[in-house]
Formats: structure tokens, sequence, C-alpha cells
């Protein structure tokens, strides 16, 4: 069988409602829902953190962030260290099978020399390597208010910066990923193709055609619509490259959000210090930052024309951390070779096989969680960055509460124990692999 293609598609910080086909009634978006009609909608899908660069780590390299070595947000100074070749990315592992490699789009795995696309495993690169830019300068300015680091330019083809200013930064995505699923179709390597937008994060930018199709939404709720349908647009534009090349079949497309959604104030662009409303986590409770299930449980689709059947709603509980060995298996590597948490979820979408994990850990901060098939506790959660703990000790049954409503930790004392006891040794697993392998190069 041929080698398939893959394309990784990654929107940031949208929120679990915040598609058509997840619920959202006051916009829609046909393409992106279209992956979910020709293949799988998954309904428990989970990001590896609820923040940005540790999510991404743990995308990228089927591991737990804290065993990729990226446990928080990542500075955007140009000596910013973060994710270094010591931890395989699924890019580095495809290459060795074959694959032509390529991210547009957003990096925030870190901006010194070691921790840059190009150093780990990806053929090509354009895009920028910090948290966040201007749409329109492609300028980096979070962090100039404390006086720390002076705003910068960021906007890059492989290791050379260059300027594209003017152009709206999510069309320059789309542009650049339809540009190279062209290149690599002229030759008969497979690839695969990291499209990392950075909509719908902060600071909150939509071009007038995009904001005219919303006129009739609140300023919060226009922008966030208008961002997401420019990425729904561009969803669409790759999807019609691949047909127009023959490769739509064998291209397996995943799709899935990096967190849940901000609710930073920064993102009114106005001063207004009151909390961010335009994104949401539907039945969800809380947001990013948090790990209850608003801040992980995040979008996911998969699309594999060839292979998976359409039209599937799956319910069973899997991680960003699954799409490395899921992906590297496909395309005939071994996965033996590599240290990895996630599992391969081939079975589950093409065999309505249950999902492989009995559990799953998340941590951010004080924050400590895990899932048990239905069971999930929450140690010291936060429903929102900067806001106090909820309770020291939430367990809920998700099967009947996915809105983490009622806590059943007094009412089932025997499960609670347990998951404490698991997750409890999970973390300090965890922290000590930190300290031993990951601290020192972090504190720098």
């Amino acid at each position: 069988m041929k080698q398939p293609n893959f394309i990784i598609i990654l929107t940031d910080d949208q929120g679990y409602g915040d598609l058509s086909c997840m619920g959202s009634e006051d916009f829609v978006t046909p393409n992106i829902d279209s992956l979910a009609e020709s293949g799988v909608r998954f309904t428990n899908w989970y990001s590896g953190s609820p923040v940005c660069s540790p999510s991404r780590a743990s995308l990228l390299t089927g591991r737990y962030p804290g065993n990729a070595g990226v446990r928080a947000i990542l500075q955007g100074h140009r000596e910013a260290s973060g994710i270094t070749p010591e931890v395989p990315t699924l890019a580095t592992a495809l290459k060795k099978v074959g694959y032509n490699t390529s991210i547009v789009g957003k990096w925030h795995l870190g901006l010194a020399e070691k921790s840059r696309p190009n150093q780990n495993g990806f053929d090509k690169f354009y895009g920028f390597m910090s948290g966040c830019i201007d749409y329109f300068s492609h300028v980096f300015y979070w962090g100039m208010a404390d006086g720390k680091f002076n705003p910068t330019h960021d906007l890059w083809e492989n290791d050379k910066e260059i300027h594209e200013d003017g152009a709206y930064f999510t069309d320059l995505v789309t542009q650049k990923a339809v540009e190279q699923i062209r290149e690599f179709s002229e030759n008969d390597k497979p690839f695969f193709l990291f499209v990392s937008y950075n909509a719908p994060h902060y600071p909150m930018h939509a071009p007038k055609k995009y904001m005219d199709r919303f006129r009739h939404l609140p300023w919060d709720r226009q922008v966030m619509a208008a961002m997401l349908s420019a990425v729904d647009d561009g969803v669409g534009e790759i999807v019609n490259e691949l047909k127009r090349n023959g490769n739509y079949n064998n291209t397996c497309i995943f799709y899935q959000s990096d967190n849940g959604p901000s609710r930073e104030s920064r993102n009114w662009m106005d001063g207004n210090p009151d909390p961010y409303y335009g994104g949401t986590s539907g039945i969800l409770k809380g947001h990013k930052y948090s790990l209850f299930e608003g801040g992980i449980r995040v979008p996911g689709l998969l699309s594999w024309p060839d292979v998976v059947p359409g039209k599937q709603v799956i319910d069973e509980p899997c991680a960003a951390m699954d799409i490395f060995p899921t992906f590297l298996k496909a395309a005939g590597g071994n996965l033996d070779e590599y240290t990895i948490d996630g599992c391969d979820i081939l079975p589950v979408v093409t065999q309505n096989e249950p999902s492989p994990h009995d559990y799953i850990f998340w941590e951010m901060e004080e924050q400590t969680a895990v899932r048990n098939r239905n069971y999930k506790l929450v140690l010291n959660g936060h429903l929102v960055e900067g806001e106090p703990v909820q309770d020291k000790v939430f367990l809920s049954d998700l099967s009947t509460d996915p809105s983490e409503r009622n806590n059943l930790a007094k009412e089932l004392p025997e499960i609670t124990k347990s998951l404490t006891e698991k997750a409890l040794q999970w973390r300090e697993e965890l922290e000590e692999n930190w300290s031993q392998k990951w601290q020192a190069n972090y504190e720098h």
C-alpha cells in the first residue's frame, strides 16, 4: 500500500463549541465540518495541556508535555529555549521513513537555534516562532508592557527573517500551505504538512470582508466568528488543492484546537479589564489554563477517505499525544524506536475499538487531573488563570455530567481515593523526570 500523506491543522485558543459541527449556532464552518462528514468527529478529544506550548509539544512528540521538556508557555524572545532534538518530533520520525516535512504558521516551541523547526525534523518552515503576533505587521508585542522585552518582528522562511507587511497572517498560512501541497505533489515522496493557524488567538484581528459576514453579532463574537471563518475558508482551499492533484483520498487530515477558549481581557483590545466572552467551550466548564473540561477538551476531527469510514461520531476518550504513534505506524514506522505516552488509535476509527487509554493525565502548575473511562478527577482546579481554586478535590462522572457541575468526591470516596493516588503518583514521576532531564535547560 502506498504511504499516506499527513496534514495536521491546528487552531489556537478555539473553544469546544466554536465549530458548527460542535454546536455553534451563530456562525457556520462548512469546510471544517466537511472533515467530520468525510471521517470522524471526536466528542471526547483532549489536548495535552490547557495552554499552547505544552499542548503543541505533546501533539508533535507523542508524550505528556513534561516528558517532552515543555510544561509552560514559552517566552518569545530570540534566545528562548524549548523543544530540542533530544525528543524526536513526528516530523523527525516521518523523515526517517521517507517523508518530506513542512510547517506553516505558528511554532511557539522555542526560538533558540536548537529549538527551531528546521532543527526538529521540518525540512521547511514558514511562519512565526513566538506565542502571538499582530496579524498584519507580524510583530510580537506581548510582554512589552512589563519592560523586559522590546517588540520583535517575527516572520520567517526557514532561518531567514522575511517581511510580508500588511498581509493577513491567516491568509498567508493558507497560501503557503496550498503552495507546499502543490510542490510536494510534484514528486513521488509522501509528505507531512503541519498547518498551524494562530487564529483565533489574540490580538483579535480580521479583515473587513470577514467582519462584514457577521455584522449582526456583538463585537467579541463577531471577531471570533470572522477569524474562524478565515480559517474555514483556508481549510476549504487546502482540501480543494488535495483534490486537484489527486492526493485527497490518500491524505489523512487531522484537525484540533490547542486548548480551550481564552478569557484574557487583552482580547478586547480597548483596555477593557473584563474577562473576554468571544469564545465558547459549549456546555463544558472552564477555559484556557483550566484542567476542567473546557480547558482541555477540544474539537477533534480526522478524515482519511481511503481508510477511515465517514460520518462517524466517536465518544471514546483520545488525546493529542496519540497522533504521533497513529501516523507513524500508518506510515510504516517502528514505534519501538521511540519513547511515547500516546497510543495508536487507528483501530478506534476503523474497527470501532474502545479507547486504548485506561488513564489520561494532565498537569498545569498546581493543578493535576486524571480521566479513567467515565470518571474525571481534578485536584486544585481553576476555572481560569488568576482565579482561586474551585475545589481541592473534584470528582465527576462525565457520562452523566460532562459539565462537571456535581462534585462526587464525598459520595464516591473509594473512587476518589484511587484516582487521587493515581494522579499524584503520575505527577510525582513526572516531577522527578523533569528535575533530572529538563529543569536546568528550562530555567534558561
